[in-house]
């Protein structure tokens, strides 16, 4: 492979006004989980039940970011990033119900002043899964009060941080959060049941839109929007069409049309029509809080198709290239999805692409690591971008996933989709040959905007 990255010549992401960063998440990276005044997250929890985590791993150490967040963040500098997109510890701010905890401010108040010293935009997600245990005792997302506890803690970082935060994220994948975590039980809480699923992503989604007018009023400056992931799905046969329509309304739309159509999709509350969420009257209305853009993470595609009994099925691609975490390599998926967005929402805000990226089963020898396959899914996927940008997609950004190797959720330690290696022993970081050619991307784009 190459040692760089190549965009195409007069590709607007060749501009300086276009954003390259790269991106991590609080419990997938810290550790430190007892230190700081920090309380329990449902993550914590989770991670000590038998089974739950592939070989038991947990986040109490990570890759030991909060003592090592310097040496970092002087890392993801010398990448030649414009911004670095993080999130804030919930049970770092509010360890109880209404004890601000200073020390954690402090904490991320060192990174994000570290990053603007150094001339990196900072992008802050307040929720990336990590609620405070105390709040799930109470019901958490199933309970709706936690929506109003959410619009709290955003007003207490906000009025803290204001502008000094140059890109606010309320929610991440709120899909992951509400499905996996109370549908089906492949995360924290690890609740099962359809109902709940339902009720939790209208609780998560109230919560994005309680925020909204709080964020914009305690920092005027900085840009406001929510993150989803989404992926494309495909029919099999032309008869399958409906059921790839419907996955998508249920994986992404069901999520996204709120905020920008203010109603959630039909499709999915007549199919799931004994599973609906209450929905109160003026709750629409809140949840469509106008924002400045929307994050988009994508991985991968689907491919679907009605069984027997007219239920919807995966059709596995075995044909198809797939990563060390067996998803498809399918960058075709990413400009589909682009234009598919900016088709369904004539109000479709300025995107960025927050997270992609590729898990591999990566070795470090000889103080190198030859990630073929991730750099090979970088360049498609960065070409991906540029053919929706060429067709009128308003991107405005792209983040790589991930800055380094961490807890991957269910999957522990096992999965690692980061541009630099992590050695859990010794903690020692290891830029990959993706994080090389990224760099040198970079690196090439700034002097060739230099030089006019």
């Amino acid at each position: 492979m190459t040692n760089q990255f190549q965009l195409p010549r007069h590709s607007r992401m060749c501009s300086s006004e276009f954003l390259f960063g790269v991106a991590t998440s609080s419990y997938q990276i810290e550790g430190a989980v007892k230190e700081g005044g920090r309380c329990d997250s449902i993550w914590d929890t989770f991670c000590r039940v038998p089974g739950k985590v592939d070989n038991g791993d947990n986040g109490d150490i990570a890759c030991d970011h909060y003592h090592l967040w310097e040496q970092d963040i002087e890392m993801v500098h010398s990448l030649g990033v414009d911004a670095y997109r993080m999130s804030i510890a919930w049970p770092r701010i509010l360890p109880e119900e209404d004890a601000v905890n200073v020390k954690g401010l402090s904490f991320y108040e060192q990174i994000i002043d570290k990053c603007h010293a150094l001339g990196m935009k900072v992008y802050v997600t307040l929720y990336h899964w990590d609620l405070p245990q105390y709040l799930e005792d109470r019901g958490g997302w199933l309970n709706r009060e936690t929506a109003y506890k959410f619009a709290h803690y955003a007003d207490v970082v906000s009025r803290y941080f204001g502008d000094k935060i140059d890109v606010y994220t309320t929610l991440n994948e709120p899909f992951v959060s509400a499905f996996l975590g109370y549908r089906w039980g492949v995360h924290a809480p690890g609740i099962c049941g359809e109902s709940e699923g339902f009720l939790a992503s209208h609780h998560l989604m109230l919560a994005h839109g309680l925020a909204m007018p709080i964020l914009r009023k305690n920092a005027p400056g900085a840009k406001h929007g929510v993150v989803f992931n989404a992926t494309p799905f495909y029919a099999e046969r032309e008869r399958d069409i409906g059921a790839a329509e419907y996955k998508e309304a249920e994986n992404f739309h069901w999520f996204i049309d709120p905020v920008l159509k203010g109603n959630y999709p039909k499709v999915v509350l007549d199919r799931e029509f004994e599973h609906r969420p209450m929905i109160l009257e003026g709750d629409l209305d809140i949840i469509s809080a106008p924002v400045d853009y929307i994050g988009i993470n994508y991985y991968s595609r689907g491919v679907v198709r009605y069984d027997e009994n007219g239920d919807i099925e995966s059709v596995p691609q075995t044909d198809a290239e797939h990563t060390y975490i067996g998803w498809e390599i399918y960058p075709q998926g990413l400009t589909d999805l682009l234009l598919r967005l900016k088709t369904r929402y004539s109000n479709l805000p300025p995107i960025y692409i927050t997270e992609n990226g590729a898990a591999g089963n990566d070795q470090c020898v000889d103080g190198a690591v030859d990630d073929e396959q991730r750099q090979h899914y970088f360049q498609t996927h960065l070409l991906a971008v540029d053919q929706a940008i060429e067709q009128g997609v308003n991107v405005q950004g792209y983040f790589a996933w991930s800055l380094m190797d961490n807890f991957e959720w269910a999957f522990g330690y096992a999965q690692r989709f980061g541009m630099v290696h992590v050695d859990y022993h010794t903690q020692k970081r290891t830029l990959k040959q993706s994080a090389i050619a990224y760099r040198n991307m970079l690196l090439a784009r700034s002097e060739e905007n230099k030089n006019g």
